[in-house]
């Protein structure tokens, strides 16, 4: 099956209002730029964003969020240097906050796309975090019941695909990408380089299986 897509904006064009959306990366690091400015230009509003952190300047989520484009964020660092627009929404009360502790954002992503119905965690056991949680005893150590997180899309960024969607990484951008491709109901990929011919096997992180079309985007921030 041919998952290619012409270009960002018939990538990003089934994303409703009101969509909860994943977005790869950490930092700029793995980012999918291209489709966060598609999305941008395409004017979805009210969206759940759930990624590493809640950009920072005028570009990349912090542009979604200077644009009034999100109702609440699911993330695990929030502020970073220069997150101007999260911090003035937050402030005016115009979003809602939901934090999560980096790996047990990640581990919840994980289990969504693992289909497993949650998991037990030490960190938080005892703070504010487990508030309203199951938490339960194990050999005197105390443990936080965690619940599987998915959503209804997924914005990855690759290095290279192929047409059946296969998608290989570079370094430390394959970060958040993988388990977010398989953790979302419609994962959609951008690459740097998009190939008519099959990635070596070998080079693969996320199947084809897990993303719904693919778009080519040169650039990398």
């Amino acid at each position: 099956m041919d998952k290619r897509v012409a270009n960002l904006a018939e990538a990003i064009e089934q994303i409703p209002d009101g969509a909860s959306i994943m977005v790869g990366g950490f930092g700029n690091s793995g980012a999918p730029f291209g489709l966060i400015n598609a999305l941008i230009e395409h004017g979805a509003k009210d969206l759940t964003i759930i990624s590493n952190n809640a950009g920072a300047g005028d570009f990349g989520l912090g542009r979604l969020l200077k644009e009034g484009q999100v109702a609440k964020f699911i993330c695990s660092y929030p502020r970073s240097r220069g997150s101007i627009w999260f911090e003035k929404a937050y402030a005016a009360g115009a979003i809602a906050l939901e934090i999560v502790p980096q790996g047990t954002l990640a581990e919840r992503i994980r289990a969504a796309g693992a289909g497993l119905g949650g998991f037990l965690t030490p960190t938080g056991f005892g703070t504010r975090l487990a508030e309203g949680k199951e938490t339960r005893v194990i050999d005197g150590k105390g443990y936080v019941f965690e619940l599987p997180l998915s959503a209804d899309f997924a914005l990855i960024r690759g290095e290279r695909g192929d047409k059946w969607g296969n998608v290989s990484y570079h370094g430390t951008a394959r970060n958040f990408n993988p388990v977010m491709a398989s953790a979302a109901r419609t994962t959609i990929a951008e690459v740097r380089h998009l190939s008519d011919e099959p990635l070596d096997p070998e080079s693969v992180v996320s199947p084809g299986i897990f993303i719904h079309s693919i778009v080519e985007y040169g650039v990398r921030p």
